[in-house]
């Protein structure tokens, strides 16, 4: 059973004890008040449970899970969905940021166009929280085909409208979940750009942008093999077309200042 007007913030982590007190306080400063954090942690070797304990115990609407082995964001994601109880599905990883107007500002934008799924801009900054002057946007309007033909959307930019689009689950792949997941719910629904820059992705050595193109072209392979159970000539172009659009979008909506 959905709660109406509820956010559910889904926030999967592992070892972010440096970082997710700063990204829960960037929800707990949201405008928009009538959200939970689904918050499920991966095993975690630092002091990343122990921080969130603390910050549960000072706000109810912080929801702590955690896995019983170290399951990766995939299974973690899965978890957090199943548990929540929001008709507005939103994500945030445990060392990003949000704008405090963030949730606000999307659902007025869904709720004025009738939209069920959107994305926003969001802004780049280092481990320090520095920003470094780069913007990511993308298409205004994203439909099925247009997923498929790359991942336009920032993970903690995306918000769905779960009486709508219902739950999601994804295979358990280890990179590119989150695209995954964008994949399945562009099946109910396309996708809509508020173009408003509201909130800021931590670039962190070991990310996914800082590997090489060998390792994306296996991850992506992956996603269109396993988690979209296609066939490997399929998997194979699809992975071409997306280190097509790849650099398409570095061109085109990738900005910096």
């Amino acid at each position: 059973m959905r709660t109406n007007k509820l956010v559910s913030v889904i926030m999967p982590s592992y070892n972010c004890g440096h970082f997710v007190e700063e990204t829960i306080r960037s929800v707990q400063d949201q405008t928009y008040k009538n959200w939970e954090i689904i918050f499920v942690d991966d095993c975690s070797k630092d002091d990343t449970y122990a921080l969130v304990s603390k910050l549960a115990e000072e706000d109810a609407r912080i929801k702590l899970y955690r896995n019983t082995v170290n399951s990766g964001a995939a299974v973690s994601r899965n978890k957090a969905l199943q548990m929540a109880k929001g008709q507005w599905i939103a994500f945030l990883d445990s060392d990003d940021l949000w704008e405090p107007t963030k949730l606000e500002k999307q659902i007025r934008f869904m709720e004025d166009n009738r939209y069920a799924f959107s994305y926003t801009n969001y802004q780049e900054m280092d481990e320090n929280s520095i920003l470094t002057g780069v913007t990511v946007s993308g298409p205004k309007h994203i439909s099925r085909l247009g997923m498929y033909a790359y991942c336009w959307p920032g993970c903690l930019t995306v918000m769905y409208d779960a009486e709508k689009i219902g739950l999601v689950q994804i295979a358990d792949i280890k990179k590119n979940n989150d695209y995954a997941l964008w994949l399945k719910v562009c099946r109910k629904a396309d996708c809509h750009l508020l173009n408003e820059c509201l909130a800021s992705y931590r670039k962190r050595m070991g990310s996914i942008s800082h590997h090489s193109y060998l390792s994306l072209i296996k991850w992506h392979f992956r996603l269109f093999n396993v988690a979209e159970g296609m066939g490997r000539p399929a998997s194979a172009v699809m992975t071409v077309v997306n280190l097509f659009f790849g650099v398409a979008k570095k061109l085109f909506y990738v900005k910096k200042t």
